[in-house]
């Protein structure tokens, strides 16, 4: 008879079609139709995560934090706690549409993670990566399993704590590398050292994770079932991957060697891969491989990035992150009671050995990076990284509970603890980790301080063919000689698309030249070719850098410091083009503003308005290169006459020094300090000196009362020259402070380089606006502790 009652407690009657409502007047309750009771929750669900959302990020709380609290709001423990509003909101018969939705959005996520994945990290992975994955998964594993055999022997558990504890165990072991990739992501450190470190290793850590969980399964199947099951089970998803790695993978590689670079993949191919998932979903509840794994492991074979990786995900990713990964969070919140929670025992256990995985995880993680001397302060944010909790630890606690292996207190006290770790080291990793910190260089890198025979050593940043003739221009004159030659490192900047790590790698020429080569490879080939007809004065090397625009300023900095680079090109955010329109890029002027203000060493940012007639490859040297220098006073046009100094030696060039000063006095119209004042004085006599009887270079004075006069001479330039050079900063200066209202865009060029930018300029010569290095180790002035490199005479 009890057990009678019990079933008929968990029925729930419902009508069969009842999808769309008539409405109200006809007397239909709309919350008894499938339809409008989904469009209710949804809408609920994103309403209630987006003002968490909005309210919590000023404190540095990830969105997964955000989703799951809108849930708990919504659920048993606030909102859902009034049962009529439980009832008929979140009632028991709707609550099935809502749980098909997220799973199907769960899947289609993890697709896009395979997807995302580049398996050759595992094959590249360093090995420290290798030592903080294995170490990270089985420190933790081993005293979180002693800790929960001592708790098991000593104290009189039930039998489902005790069963839970197991899973418990390898759950806080994990470091799934889906989370880790959002978490990195959302920290905006996935393309820094750390932020690939922690990449490498969490799918290290993953592999080991899936290793110990097939074991265990395969041992619970053999046990539980029949050989014939066991074999069965095995056999049939070797099969699946077999198919989608010897049958898809094939497939999709031609679909891919079909599209030629820069063009888009054809729509039919995207349809038929999405069909394809589909399908890999159904067989792999078929053969009990669950539709999530099997299409995780469909998305692997896919190739990432562009063209069809990058497809794929453009066209889900806004579906499935907006819409249906929402309720996934949600649901977990909903199912978490708070008032469940009536046996502190196992709050204190279960916690116990979450604490002790979290402190087995930081050791696993430290002692190796110490081993490799990083950093403590590095080590304990990637260790901090590591224990973060995200998405797939959510989907085994769910899973848990729908197989009754975990009941709703202790659901509620572990998903407690996943919000506790997560929201506490958001914060924690903002505070501790910043990537710019170690770019703050110990010496000085600026052409200026370096001595007259030292090597130039330059990174210059490409985003796409257009900017490579500009660069070479400059590069000819930069006068490349055998006691002092330039060494070019060439940075080909490129959006992360379709994959979930960044990639910084050096350049690796094929065996045989490609018919049909990459941008890159005709980026690259266009240096070498110029390297090669400069007698190897000027050496090349090539790396290409895939990140998110907002942190590729991380690649550009990383590589300047490891390269001991002296100065970083990077273009001007706006392109001119054919018939003088004016292409704009928010996103790399968002990149030289970062450059600018974290770069190790000197930055010129250059404005490309040469003819568009000219051939994009231009190597020739020039007979006649006019360069004129524009010097208002202050580091950063040391830094551009030095750097002219240097052009000055090649025969081609013709140098003009225009030094502005005040009607009224010889002193320069710039202020600043009177170390700074004292610099500029020196550098001019010396150039005076070094320049008295040269026929390639002449001086003049413009002298200026307003910041008309100066906008005056600057027109005056007119296309005589090829090449203008300034400086970016001039501080104290009530006259460049006038020109301000000419251009009130707040831009990464300073007074005068947004006055030879401005459209209204007409001019075909290139812009070269240079800072001198800004950070260095103990300094907060650079200045304060400069000596003027001395200028053989």
């Amino acid at each position: 008879m009890s057990n009678a009652l019990a079933l008929r407690a968990n029925l729930v009657c419902t009508s069969f079609n009842q999808i769309n409502s008539k409405g109200l007047f006809v007397g239909d309750d709309p919350l008894d139709y499938s339809v409008p009771a989904l469009l209710l929750q949804l809408s609920l669900i994103s309403v209630f995560t987006r003002i968490i959302q909005s309210l919590l990020k000023p404190l540095g709380q990830p969105l997964i934090v955000s989703q799951i609290l809108g849930g708990v709001i919504l659920g048993p423990s606030i909102i859902g706690k009034n049962g009529e509003v439980s009832s008929k909101v979140f009632p028991s018969k709707g609550r099935s549409v809502l749980d098909t939705v997220s799973v199907f959005g769960f899947m289609l996520f993890i697709f896009q993670i395979g997807v995302k994945i580049d398996l050759s990290i595992v094959l590249k992975s360093s090995r420290k990566a290798l030592a903080v994955g294995i170490l990270g998964f089985f420190v933790p594993f081993g005293l979180a399993s002693f800790t929960a055999f001592l708790l098991e022997k000593f104290l009189s558990l039930d039998k489902e704590l005790i069963t839970l504890l197991s899973r418990v165990v390898i759950l806080q072991s994990m470091t799934a590398y889906p989370g880790i990739a959002c978490f990195l992501d959302e920290l905006k450190i996935l393309n820094s050292e750390i932020g690939r470190l922690a990449s490498s290793s969490s799918i290290i850590c993953d592999i080991c994770h899936w290793t110990i969980l097939s074991l265990k399964y395969a041992l619970e199947l053999a046990k539980a079932k029949s050989v014939r099951v066991t074999l069965g089970s095995l056999v049939s998803g070797a099969l699946y991957i077999l198919v989608i790695a010897f049958g898809f993978r094939p497939a999709i590689l031609w679909a891919i060697r079909q599209t030629p670079e820069g063009k888009p993949v054809k729509h039919i191919y995207v349809f038929v891969v999405l069909v394809l998932l589909l399908w890999c979903g159904f067989t792999g509840e078929a053969i009990g491989l669950s539709s999530i794994v099997a299409c995780f492991l469909f998305g692997l074979v896919i190739p990432d990035g562009p063209p069809l990786g990058s497809a794929l995900v453009e066209r889900l990713d806004c579906f499935v992150s907006v819409l249906l990964m929402p309720p996934f969070f949600t649901i977990c919140g909903l199912q978490m009671n708070v008032f469940s929670i009536v046996r502190l025992r196992n709050v204190g256990v279960l916690q116990l050995v979450v604490l002790v995985a979290f402190i087995g995880k930081i050791m696993g993680t430290i002692l190796p990076l110490l081993f490799w001397r990083v950093p403590l302060r590095d080590a304990f944010s990637l260790a901090l990284i590591m224990n973060s909790k995200g998405i797939m630890e959510l989907a085994f606690l769910n899973d848990f509970k729908k197989n009754k292996d975990m009941s709703e207190e202790n659901y509620t006290i572990m998903l407690i603890s996943v919000v506790v770790i997560t929201g506490v080291i958001s914060p924690l990793v903002k505070v501790l980790y910043d990537p710019s910190r170690r770019y703050i260089a110990y010496k000085r890198r600026t052409i200026m301080h370096s001595r007259e025979n030292d090597e130039l050593r330059i990174l210059a940043c490409i985003h796409s063919q257009e900017n490579v003739r500009a660069v070479i221009s400059l590069l000819q004159v930069s006068n490349p000689t055998k006691e002092s030659r330039v060494n070019l490192v060439v940075l080909h900047l490129t959006k992360l698309a379709g994959r979930a790590s960044s990639v910084l790698v050096a350049h690796q020429k094929r065996d045989k030249p490609s018919l049909n080569p990459t941008q890159s490879e005709r980026i690259f080939n266009s240096f070498e070719k110029f390297g090669q007809q400069n007698n190897d004065l000027i050496m090349v090397q090539c790396y290409k850098g895939i990140s998110p625009y907002a942190t590729m300023h991380n690649d550009v900095c990383s590589l300047a410091l490891e390269k001991r680079t002296t100065l970083i090109i990077v273009p001007f955010h706006k392109h001119w083009i054919f018939e003088k329109r004016i292409e704009t890029s928010y996103a790399y002027r968002h990149l030289n503003k970062n450059v600018l203000e974290k770069a190790p060493c000197s930055v010129g940012i250059l404005i490309n308005r040469g003819s568009t007639k000219k051939s994009r490859y231009a190597i020739t040297v020039p007979s006649l290169y006019r360069v004129v220098v524009l010097f208002f006073g202050g580091a950063d046009d040391r830094e551009a006459l030095s750097y002219t100094e240097r052009m000055s030696g090649h025969p081609s060039v013709q140098m003009t020094l225009i030094r502005f000063t005040r009607s009224s006095s010889s002193e320069n119209i710039v202020g600043g300090t009177e170390r700074s004042k004292v610099l500029d004085t020196q550098i001019l006599s010396e150039f005076n000196h070094r320049f008295l009887r040269s026929e390639q270079v002449s001086y003049q004075e413009a002298e200026v009362n307003r910041g008309a006069d100066v906008l005056e001479v600057i027109k005056s330039l007119g296309n005589f020259y090829d090449l203008v050079m300034v400086g970016r900063r001039h501080i104290d200066s009530p006259i460049l402070l006038q020109l301000t209202k000419r251009n009130n865009e707040d831009g990464e060029l300073g007074f005068i380089g947004e006055l030879l930018a401005a459209s209204d300029i007409e001019s075909e010569t290139s812009v070269l606006v240079m800072q001198q290095q800004t950070r260095l180790w103990g300094l907060h002035d650079p200045e304060e502790s400069t000596h003027l490199r001395r200028i053989s005479l």
